[in-house]
């Protein structure tokens, strides 16, 4: 307990990230400047970015302890959905992936149940982690996400559990994982599967079908931060094994400083809690 409380008011939130290996507190010179042109090389060339031990160890007990408290108010949800986010669309051809269901369970907090003064959601806030994301992802701009369930996220797979194959509604995804199970909950994704040029059906007909070719699968430790291109690249979590949930916290950035999500997109997401959040916004006015 003495080990968390020493962060629950850091002198600085950049406290909590071992700033020796990822000086992102100065990304104009010297160190700074080479690790973000490392970064942005790697996102170039292999479609993500995956930094381990980006928080400190003791920084990391006390997000894991916050999220602890925080998880007990979460929703227990399970969510069908296509790869694309939505419903199945029965019009199209047999063996187009608009048929096809994939099932998402997991114990969710959405950014409106995540109060303000927690560690998580001042990190997510720090003008100078969301730069550095910027800069890494090649953008002009970039805004942290409008939306109030989506934009920070607490996810916590539980034994049995899987995320299923999907794409994200924003380009810009960034996962942190607090905690790890004790096996499976690897992240495996097609980097860059689709392009707004195109669908690249061949591939991700392949890959639902079986196919692990293009895929990319790698176990990370607790305290890691991953950035990839959530929009484009297929992505999902292999079941977890044994008795220790996988906790992760989701920061989403986005291009447009004011953009929000459909009231659809949400409910499908967050169930009958957001439901009745909007429904009564609705009746309000």
């Amino acid at each position: 307990m003495g080990r968390r409380s020493s962060f629950r008011n850091p002198r600085e939130i950049l406290d909590l990230i071992d700033l020796e290996r990822y000086p992102i507190d100065d990304l104009e010179t010297g160190k700074g400047a080479e690790f973000v042109r490392d970064c942005r090389a790697q996102m170039d060339a292999q479609g993500w970015c995956n930094l381990d031990r980006f928080i400190r160890p003791d920084a990391l007990s006390a997000l894991v302890a916050e999220a602890g408290e925080l998880l007990p108010g979460a929703e227990h949800l399970t969510i069908k959905r296509t790869i694309y986010g939505g419903k199945v669309d029965a019009s199209v051809p047999a063996g187009d992936p608009r048929r096809r269901e994939y099932t998402h369970r997991a114990l969710q907090l959405a950014d409106d149940q995540i109060p303000a003064e927690t560690l998580i959601q001042r990190l997510y806030r720090s003008d100078t982690l969301t730069d550095f994301i910027r800069r890494v992802q090649g953008k002009g701009e970039l805004y942290r996400y409008a939306d109030e369930f989506q934009a920070l996220n607490i996810v916590a797979l539980q034994p049995g559990s899987w995320h299923g194959w999907h794409y994200d509604y924003n380009e810009c995804t960034v996962t942190l994982l607090l905690q790890a199970a004790d096996k499976g909950g690897e992240f495996t994704f097609i980097p860059n599967a689709r392009s707004r040029d195109g669908e690249n059906r061949k591939t991700v007909d392949g890959f639902l079908a079986g196919d692990m070719t293009h895929a990319r699968t790698f176990a990370r430790g607790a305290g890691t931060l991953t950035l990839f291109r959530g929009e484009y690249s297929l992505h999902g979590v292999t079941r977890i094994e044994g008795e220790r949930p996988r906790i992760t916290a989701i920061f989403t950035y986005d291009e447009q400083p004011d953009r929000i999500a459909s009231d659809e997109i949400n409910i499908r997401i967050y169930g009958e809690r957001a439901a009745r959040i909007l429904a009564e916004r609705r009746q309000a006015h």
